[in-house]
């Protein structure tokens, strides 16, 4: 199961993970990000320990998404030592293009 990233613990789990890690800025009304979801925990599930991966609701969390220039969702961002890496905006996404990603990481 995916994590959840608030501005409260943003810091901690993703800018100083020393792992790469996968954030899904979603929102509740967003049919693509909710066709994803079961996905993104999958992935999550399937990675283990290798990656942190987590989710940030931007109706929740809008300094964030501000902070991040989220315009449209699902937007995912790939982290590795604070800084992105990589960056997919949509919902054509596999789990195994998601593994392959933060594999490169």
């Amino acid at each position: 199961m995916a994590k959840v990233f608030t501005k409260d613990n943003f810091q901690a789990e993703v800018i100083s993970s020393d792992k790469p890690v996968l954030v899904d800025f979603w929102a509740e009304w967003c049919g693509p990000c909710k066709m994803i979801s079961p996905l993104i925990d999958k992935v999550a599930e399937e990675v283990g320990d290798a990656a942190a991966i987590g989710k940030v609701n931007v109706d929740d969390q809008q300094e964030l998404a501000r902070e991040y220039g989220i315009q449209s969702i699902p937007t995912l961002l790939f982290f590795k030592n604070g800084e992105i890496k990589d960056k997919i905006v949509g919902a054509a996404v596999t789990a195994d293009l998601l593994k392959e990603k933060l594999n490169a990481l």
